[in-house]
């Protein structure tokens, strides 16, 4: 009897720990995207306190962009090598003081290097989130349960954003949204403390100078020119020049790493697992369908129905609650009926919801033009997003769980940035989101035929 209830109180421990983990990299997902969307409305207050000049405020939000997308994959080898928990803390303390210093800047030059900055802590951070989810959660429906959640709290910190920038500008001060993060930051450190255990660490081996300088500098390049472009023509030095030297430099990267270095920052070997290479294709993909949903659905509310920027918030806020409840039940149905029939399904909702999007114009309302295709689209991202992520990373080797996830983590956020520019070109001068929306749809296709044709069997299909 005695043993018996040892064991049960083991088991409760156990598993209170486990929610407490499930809890600290779904806070710290939420903080990392939350960052992404809650300068925004506090924007023309920044501008009007520092004295920044059009182009330069951009940078506000560009800066952190740029290094979160271009240092994950630093991020994610640094997490195997020195340790989850341990990069875990160091990006959320990085994160913490870049927002301390980003809350009491006094100048433009000092807000942007706070910005650039919390992009390296997020960098660090996200990729951690991922490797402790992927070696912490070793039974199959209990990790996708775990990246469900992550995903929810992902949209539930994009969806916060625009709203508590709002609120917190208005009732507080611009630089109490960047100040908000030191307290919580210094929180989730206590609880990292408790609550993960410190790993065994792959001490022996040195971080890939070469890798880390070529792949970072050139995802970096390559994303700035792409940032560029909405400014610029595609073929003018200011876009050609940096996507050209990005595009060199992961050249070299894959050279180096290929064929120079002893203990790579990304081993290529990776890419021989089907489901690493086929997942991050397809995460590439779908960070533009995410764009394309978000962003130009707003620019839609308010530059063809007239909306408010807070109108705008709330008329998307359905969507985005319907994809957190849906990113939380596709959880439960992963290991149930498999990663492939998920992501067919996803992609059958988003292909109709984009093609029904594209139809709406000026006289085609909130309910029936915006809502209707809105809330299908946003089933579709539910089913597909955590789905992705899940099997990009489901067989990650021992000892490259971060780097997996860093891979998985930059092919969604490069995947955004690229999308972006391209779509904005679509739409062009004359605000063509019908056309958007369609090139949204036609991913959405090759999505499925990929996922259909190509992917196979998951540990979830041979479980379920």
């Amino acid at each position: 009897m005695a043993d018996t209830s040892a064991e049960t109180a083991g088991y409760r421990t156990h598993l209170e720990r486990g929610r407490l983990v499930l809890a600290l990299v779904c806070a710290c997902q939420f903080m990392v995207i939350l960052d992404s969307s809650i300068v925004n409305v506090a924007l023309p207050s920044i501008q009007r306190d520092l004295g920044f000049t059009a182009t330069g405020l951009a940078w506000v939000v560009n800066g952190y962009l740029l290094t979160f997308a271009g240092f994950m994959l630093l991020g994610g080898r640094a997490a195997d090598l020195f340790g989850q928990r341990r990069m875990l803390i160091v990006g959320l303390a990085v994160f913490s003081a870049a927002s301390l210093v980003g809350g009491l800047a006094g100048t433009a030059g000092v807000l942007v290097a706070a910005r650039i900055a919390q992009g390296i802590g997020a960098a660090l951070l996200a990729p951690a989130t991922l490797a402790v989810i992927n070696t912490g959660f070793a039974e199959t429906r209990a990790r996708a349960k775990a990246f469900g959640a992550w995903s929810a709290a992902g949209g539930v910190g994009g969806m916060a954003g625009a709203i508590a920038g709002g609120a917190i500008t208005t009732g507080l001060s611009w630089r109490w949204v960047f100040l908000i993060n030191v307290p919580i930051g210094a929180v989730l450190i206590a609880v990292a403390l408790l609550s993960l255990s410190g790993a065994p660490v792959r001490r022996r081996e040195s971080l890939d100078l070469i890798g880390a300088v070529t792949g970072t500098a050139g995802l970096a390049a390559l994303i700035f020119g792409v940032m560029r472009s909405a400014d610029h023509a595609w073929m003018s030095g200011q876009v050609a020049g940096p996507v050209g030297a990005g595009l060199l430099l992961l050249a070299v990267f894959v050279v180096a790493e290929a064929r120079f270095a002893t203990r790579p920052l990304v081993p290529l070997r990776l890419f021989r697992i089907r489901q690493v290479a086929v997942g991050d294709a397809l995460l590439l993909l779908f960070g533009g369908i995410s764009i394309a949903m978000w962003y130009f659905t707003s620019l839609y509310l308010q530059n063809v129905l007239g909306y408010s920027a807070l109108r705008t918030g709330l008329g998307q806020t359905p969507a985005a609650v319907t994809f957190m409840v849906v990113a939380r039940a596709s959880a439960v149905l992963l290991p149930r009926i498999g990663a492939r029939p998920q992501i067919l399904a996803g992609s059958a909702c988003l292909l109709t919801g984009f093609v029904w999007l594209s139809r709406a114009g000026a006289d085609s309302g909130y309910l029936l033009g915006v809502l209707g295709p809105t809330l299908l689209i946003a089933i579709g991202i539910g089913l597909t997003f955590p789905t992705l992520m899940a099997v990009a990373t489901a067989d990650a080797p021992d000892g490259d769980a971060g780097i997996v996830g860093g891979l998985a983590g930059t092919a969604n956020q490069v995947g955004g940035s690229i999308g972006l520019a391209i779509f904005a070109t679509v739409a062009g001068a004359n605000a063509a989101y019908g056309h958007v929306f369609l090139a949204a749809a036609g991913i959405a296709a090759v999505i499925a035929v990929v996922a259909s044709t190509v992917m196979k069997s998951t540990e979830w299909e041979r479980n379920s």
